[in-house]
């Protein structure tokens, strides 16, 4: 509950930057990509504040957050099952991998794959708000589900968001959404870029890992 309240002051951003600082600190794998580690709880509260992220963006993702939230569940139950022995996601990973359970629908690594997905739209999302921060919504959103998620979804993924387009607000009032009371548009700038610069590395160690575990390729089902 403390954590909720502190997390009700800040903005979603500011407090997803702060929770990305305390996992950029993690041992980084290097090579061995075995003995690499992500704290599970960490990784879920990040994927937790990128939902509220992507709820500014109305019901146009409401498929996508629909998805991210029960993927989230699906690892806090198994977390949960034994706290001390799924603290690192990588043992998920090691058990699913090892039982022959990874590469199956409703697998929790199959969940850690689509969530970092999901955290790919948003990065893509949030470098072109950046760039350039006149740049159509509409336009933005699309651009950052081809190069992210449309690759890995079947037709009727597709064709269900190219629907939702339609629902996308506009660019100022997005920006309104994610802005705290104390922020003005250069603030929300610098933590957008914040976010981006401790997101990236994070994904690109993931990835890693996900083509390690043989789960890169996988489609949705």
């Amino acid at each position: 509950m403390k954590r909720k309240r502190e997390m009700e002051k800040r903005s979603e951003l500011r407090s997803a930057i702060e929770e990305l600082s305390m996992l950029a600190k993690v041992d980084q794998p290097g090579d061995n990509l075995d003995a690499a580690r992500i704290p599970t709880d960490s990784f879920l509260h990040v994927c937790t504040l990128i939902l509220q992220v992507l709820d500014n963006v109305g019901p146009t993702l409401a498929v996508l957050r629909q998805d991210i939230h029960q993927n989230i569940q699906r690892l806090e139950i198994l977390h949960e099952s034994d706290p001390t022995k799924y603290s690192n996601l990588i043992e998920i990973l090691k058990k699913e991998d090892s039982e022959g359970n990874a590469r199956k629908g409703t697998s929790c690594s199959r969940a850690f794959l689509w969530l970092t997905r999901s955290m790919d739209f948003t990065v893509a999302l949030l470098q072109r708000l950046v760039k350039d921060s006149g740049q159509n919504m509409e336009q933005a959103v699309e651009e950052s589900y081809n190069i992210t998620l449309k690759p890995w979804h079947g037709w009727i993924s597709s064709a269900a968001f190219k629907v939702a387009l339609k629902l996308v607000p506009d660019n100022k009032t997005f920006i309104s959404l994610l802005m705290t009371k104390d922020q003005n548009y250069d603030n929300l700038k610098e933590d957008m870029q914040t976010l981006i610069s401790l997101l990236v590395p994070i994904l690109e160690d993931i990835h890693s890992i996900l083509t390690f575990y043989r789960l890169d390729r996988l489609k949705s089902t």
